[in-house]
């Protein structure tokens, strides 16, 4: 039996959280990765990329150097988790533990154990060779085999495992082979020759000595029918009957590679060439390396692009976009994109500069040139600079919900979010000058990042695309999202049962009156004087009869306008009266608030307090009687007022109140306490 190696745990390293979850292009931050090979498993995308790093001291500093692997998975093409280090070159019992050669990999699943193909450099030799590690699971811990491949010598494995359940594999390495698996998926299947190759070439500056030539062992067969020019990275897969052999190659003489394909109706060829399936990357980067991969309906190409190191195409990043076939089985160019795929959840940051669309003068900025992975903002230099992001879920969101957006300026100027495109409707508009979720007050920090609100005016339906548009002078813009209101309140019905005071004896459900308007210059003149003239007024009539409680739906008129009551249950202790208003849609500031609670005694309570505090004045009635005042300029505080003895009678009773909101944000708690200050809730709230 041979012997296998087991990963050390510890080497089981996990990244840290910003390397994970992003559904724009690039997909992975925080680390590089490359060559990735994308595999779906139980309903899951897992990716095995490269790991590309800075080249440490001793190495050479302008090329490719990778000593590890992670694996990510996601089950939305949005949310990607990092599981970590899977394999290290350090644990490669026969590679070499310096080598940095742990280039493009793979993974397949057969008969539930999957096997990681990978490439290394051999202790003892010269080039690559491939590897095998073994798991029970798609993200490991990976158990290595104490050898490699015989007769596989070269790089980026690929398996293809075919409807029969046959395994075949390919590599490059003299052209690009292939061969089938045995079914130990460790072993080829056929005979293996040795070939003699010449001696490598004289290294310059080396002492000259007598170079002897090289005995190879060597298995397989070249793919025939594909075009002349460097080829690598093959990965090979099966659709509609027919098999693909898709690669990097370099068409033209000094030349980057595009990503290639070519067709046959057998696994190992011969070949048919068809052409590209993406072109050379436009800014010059000379690798691209890949995988194709259909998951829940939808076939999406896996590549690499150097979007996080602009400057050294060694260090690249993972980015997805859409593929699709022709009705003939051919594959259809694929267009890069800065978007990517899947569809984000409006109550995520969107990183528009990642956009589907824009208009020509609008363009991306990273936010540190030498730290990339903070990532890019848009530039909307102009009135009417607009950009489109498409495949947005807004399904989520709810009334009241609001948007987001981290913006920076060098003037007070004004921005609108629309749907689908730049005349669509007005979802939020944002005024640099305004934090309305704060209340308004002016914001002149140009040239800053800020984060502004501002309130949904229009929900999209579903999946929308939204459309960012600069209304003023110029906008730079780094993220936008929508949040939904905390459920601060629930809708109590009539046939509601009786509710009991939280354990800490606080009264959370109320009948609520919606706001009246009072004007209000300073919260200074609530004085008691002010406060006796303004609550002892009757606003509607029958406001004071306690045999008469309002219920959820009634109508008042106050001052000519029709006012409802809402009953409510409050979903924390502090009654949040401003998002009440904001709920009902009326002002939040300069409001008169009335409220009644109907308590149900099953024995009388004697010596009990009414303990209350409140933001903003207040006035409290028990039982038609005034026991309480809270004057002036006021914060919420537990407890902040309490009144004399009073007794909870045997049956029904009635607590109202009034409170004064100026330019604050008001709220309230009330309960009743005994003599010591402890909570009492033997009674029901209907």
């Amino acid at each position: 039996m041979k012997k296998k190696i087991l990963l050390n745990l510890s080497l089981v390293l996990m990244a840290l959280p910003f390397s994970t979850a992003r559904a724009q292009n690039p997909v992975i931050g925080g680390l590089f990765s490359a060559d990735p090979t994308a595999r779906v498993f139980n309903d899951k995308v897992y990716i095995y990329p490269s790991h590309d790093i800075p080249a440490p001291e001793g190495q050479r500093q302008d090329w490719f150097c990778m000593a590890d692997y992670h694996v990510f998975s996601s089950s939305d093409l949005v949310e990607w988790t990092d599981h970590g280090v899977i394999l290290t070159q350090e644990v490669v019992p026969w590679g070499k533990p310096d080598g940095y050669s742990m280039w493009a990999p793979d993974c397949v699943c057969k008969n539930g154990t999957y096997y990681f193909y990978f490439p290394n450099a051999p202790q003892n030799g010269f080039g690559f060779a491939i590897g095998v590690a073994t798991s029970q699971r798609p993200e490991g811990p990976f158990t290595c085999e104490p050898q490699p491949i015989a007769g596989v010598s070269g790089i980026d494995p690929c398996v293809l495992v075919d409807d029969d359940g046959a395994a075949y594999i390919y590599w490059s390495g003299m052209g690009i082979r292939g061969a089938k698996l045995k079914d130990n998926m460790l072993e080829l299947d056929g005979e293996l020759q040795t070939i003699t190759l010449p001696p490598p070439r004289q290294q310059e500056g080396q002492p000259k000595r007598q170079l002897q030539p090289r005995r190879m062992l060597v298995g397989g067969q070249e793919m025939e029918g594909l075009p002349e020019g460097f080829k690598e990275g093959p990965y090979a897969f099966k659709q509609g009957g027919h098999y693909y052999l898709t690669f990097p190659w370099v068409r033209t003489e000094g030349g980057t590679e595009t990503l290639a394909y070519a067709m046959s109706d057998s696994p190992l060829g011969p070949w048919q060439f068809k052409g590209i399936i993406m072109a050379e990357h436009a800014n010059g980067c000379w690798t691209n390396h890949h995988s194709i991969t259909q998951y829940r309906g939808q076939w999406y190409l896996f590549y690499h692009h150097n979007d996080y190191s602009p400057s050294m195409d060694k260090r690249r990043s993972v980015c997805i976009d859409k593929l699709s076939f022709n009705s003939d089985g051919t594959i259809r160019e694929v267009k890069p994109t800065l978007r990517g795929v899947g569809i984000c959840p409006a109550t995520r940051q969107l990183e528009v500069d990642r956009y589907s669309e824009a208009a020509s003068d609008v363009t991306t900025v990273y936010h540190d040139t030498l730290h990339t992975f903070r990532g890019w903002y848009a530039q909307l230099p102009h009135k009417g600079s607009w950009l489109r992001f498409a495949d947005v879920d807004f399904s989520m969101l709810k009334s009241g919900a609001y948007a987001v957006a981290t913006v920076k300026a060098q003037a007070n100027t004004s921005f609108t979010i629309r749907e689908r495109n730049a005349k669509g409707k007005v979802l939020a508009r944002f005024e640099m000058t305004v934090m309305s979720e704060q209340g308004p007050f002016r914001r002149d920090r140009r040239g800053q990042w800020l984060t502004l609100t501002a309130p949904l005016q229009h929900t999209p339906t579903g999946t929308a695309d939204l459309c960012v548009v600069c209304d003023d002078e110029g906008i730079d813009v780094d993220w936008v999202m929508f949040k939904n209101r905390p459920d601060y309140f629930t809708s109590v019905t009539a046939t509601a049962a009786p509710a009991q005071p939280d354990e800490q004896g606080f009264i959370r459900r109320w009948t609520l009156l919606e706001p009246i308007r009072h004007d209000i210059r300073s919260n200074t003149m609530l004085t008691d004087t002010y406060l006796d003239a303004q609550f002892s007024k009757e606003q509607f009539k029958g406001q004071f009869d306690d045999t008469r409680t309002p219920r959820d739906g009634d109508k008042v008129k106050v001052n000519g306008q029709t006012l409802k009551w809402h009953a409510i249950e409050s979903n924390t202790y502090n009654v949040r009266l401003f998002r009440f208003a904001d709920l009902v849609g009326t002002q939040t500031y300069n409001s008169m608030f009335l409220g009644t609670a109907v308590i149900e005694c099953a024995d009388e309570l004697s010596n009990v307090r009414l303990a209350a505090g409140s933001n903003g004045a207040s006035v409290w009635w028990f039982n038609g009687q005034r026991v309480l005042t809270l004057d002036g300029d006021r914060r919420m505080v537990e407890d902040d007022g309490v009144s004399g003895r009073l007794t909870l009678k045997q049956g029904r009773n009635v607590v109202r109140f009034a409170i004064m909101n100026g330019p604050g944000l008001s709220d309230f708690c009330v309960r009743f306490v005994d003599e010591r200050g402890k909570p009492v809730t033997g009674y029901s709230v209907r």
